[in-house]
């Protein structure tokens, strides 16, 4: 299916490599006066559009349409949609949602030129969840709002009514767990209501579950859900957010301490369960074993650890899979690697199995010389990002082997 993104958008997310959702409304397009956001469904995607349509052999996508599912032992037929939850089915939906950015530029103009600066009509998407902002209510709901509608119902879709609404950018709107809303001359973005109770939602379910476990096993249980929520919102306004969490996330665990020892002092629980980090007090830890029967402390992690960083937004056109952006997604690899610490070790443990020198040319790699990452294998050839298929070179070198096609040895590990 990679085909489907031959000709990718700068509005178009979700279901390609590099754009992940956490980065949508930061790549999109200005959201200033009446913003509207349709939510299209595909349970009734037209199978006679996606046959003519999507880039794939026609006799195998009719017969996977065709094929149906099983529920409770028996075969239902499915005579139009995709399933939901199949393995392709987010393909195909985005598949079938390509085109609509180019019908509003059409006919509301594109971006930089007088009609758009006129009607404000911007689109950004994120596999079939999109936004569309416009000038005013009455555009919105007049002309671009019939525009997409009969844009979708030739593919068999419609807007959902219970997700479709049109509101001020003033009062703001959720896309994807976040907020939207225009304060005084800034447009933030921040992590959504319904999201962060979710996710405390979660959290107190892990707590109720583990009244009775070990301090380490509730540790284990929480910090991947702590991490992975705080990296998902790592690139917006969410300092305040993440403060209150931590708060409350102490709270927390607290009062789980103090329910299991409900006759032992403040003191004694506190010695018990919390401890002192270098400057940090009050660090709801347990001393535990690792793998290699070292004692190490493990602690609960904090979601303001997570500092924010604000990313570059991928280029609109740049495909993975096409030679000529090869250079272009090993830069933003090289420096997301530096943006982490795991990133960061893993560049210093190519450097030192290389001795420090460029694979090409033998000479030493230096903060003066600077570095560039390069794949052996190119990714659209089937190479990855682990380290045996990376290497670090000189960055002369490194546009020497993209300009003259010169090929690097299999790497060491």
């Amino acid at each position: 299916m990679r085909r489907c993104d031959a000709h990718p958008t700068s509005a178009t997310w979700g279901a390609r490599c590099g754009n992940s959702a956490r980065r949508v409304l930061r790549g999109g397009t200005g959201t200033r006066g009446q913003t509207s956001r349709p939510v299209s469904t595909h349970h009734h995607i037209s199978h006679d559009w996606l046959v003519s349509n999507v880039p794939l052999d026609r006799e195998i996508l009719r017969k996977w349409l065709k094929a149906g599912y099983i529920e409770t032992g028996r075969l239902f037929p499915t005579e139009a949609g995709t399933p939901q939850g199949g393995i392709i089915s987010p393909t195909l939906a985005n598949c079938a949602l390509d085109g609509l950015e180019a019908v509003l530029e059409a006919r509301f103009g594109s971006k930089g030129n007088h009609k758009a600066g006129k009607t404000k009509v911007n689109f950004v998407r994120y596999a079939d969840d999109f936004v569309i902002t416009g000038s005013s209510q009455e555009l919105l709901e007049n002309e671009v709002k019939p525009l997409v509608a009969a844009f979708l119902a030739t593919r068999g879709l419609e807007l959902s009514p219970e997700k479709t609404r049109i509101t001020h950018v003033a009062e703001g709107f959720d896309f994807l767990g976040q907020t939207v809303r225009k304060f005084k001359e800034a447009i933030p973005i921040t992590p959504s209501k319904k999201n962060v109770q979710a996710f405390m939602a979660k959290v107190k379910s892990i707590f109720a579950a583990q009244k009775t476990a070990p301090q380490e096993a509730l540790i284990f249980l929480l910090n991947p859900v702590i991490r992975g929520w705080a990296n998902y919102h790592r690139e917006v306004s969410a300092s305040q957010t993440f403060a209150k969490i931590d708060a409350w996330l102490w709270q927390k665990t607290w009062q789980w301490a103090k329910r299991r020892h409900p006759n032992k002092s403040a003191g004694w629980t506190k010695a018990k369960y919390f401890g002192t980090i270098g400057a940090r007090h009050w660090v709801f830890g347990a001393r535990t074993t690792d793998s290699e029967g070292r004692r190490v402390t493990r602690a609960l992690v904090k979601a303001s650890d997570t500092k924010i960083r604000r990313r570059a937004k991928i280029k609109g056109a740049a495909n993975p899979f096409d030679p000529q952006w090869e250079t272009y997604f090993e830069d933003r690899l090289g420096l997301k690697m530096q943006g982490s610490l795991s990133g960061r070790q893993k560049l210093l443990h190519l450097w030192w199995c290389q001795n420090k020198r460029c694979e090409l040319c033998d000479q030493l790699i230096t903060s003066e010389t600077g570095w560039h990452l390069h794949h052996r294998i190119p990714r659209e050839q089937g190479g990855d990002d682990r380290l045996r298929n990376l290497v670090l070179l000189h960055p002369n070198c490194h546009r020497q082997i993209h300009a003259n096609g010169f090929k690097l040895r299999t790497g060491p590990f």
